[in-house]
């Protein structure tokens, strides 16, 4: 069982930053691919960062120059470092990792519960 938890989500005014992690934890072989993605109010969920395990990066244009994704594969986690935060970065954040299990080898694909992020003026 793979398990994602996130944290930094929260209140920020408009232009502050905020550092999101996400760490996965369970019965995990490898991990490829990890990623965030938002969901706002009414709004469908969209790909806002991604990394590989080769740490090739890819960002969604709306938060490209502020937004910075890391990752730290000793403790399985994922960083979203978000600087210059503008009132539509306000959504609940999601963090993706995808790998391979232990024992089986077979793939997974898991999500995070989601982090309130709130930009105010």
């Amino acid at each position: 069982q793979v398990q994602l938890v996130e944290s930094g989500g929260g209140l920020v005014q408009a232009g502050g930053s905020l550092r999101l992690s996400c760490a996965a934890s369970g019965s995990i072989l490898s991990i490829n691919d990890m990623g965030w993605y938002r969901q706002a109010p009414g709004k469908q969920r969209e790909l806002v960062a991604s990394i590989t395990s080769g740490d090739t990066t890819n960002y969604a244009d709306s938060v490209k120059g502020r937004f910075t994704i890391s990752r730290d594969n000793a403790k399985n986690t994922v960083y979203l470092q978000m600087n210059s935060l503008k009132l539509e970065d306000t959504a609940v954040y999601y963090c993706k990792v995808d790998g391979r299990r232990l024992w089986t080898r077979g793939s997974f694909s898991s999500w995070g519960q989601g982090t309130q992020v709130t930009v105010s003026s």
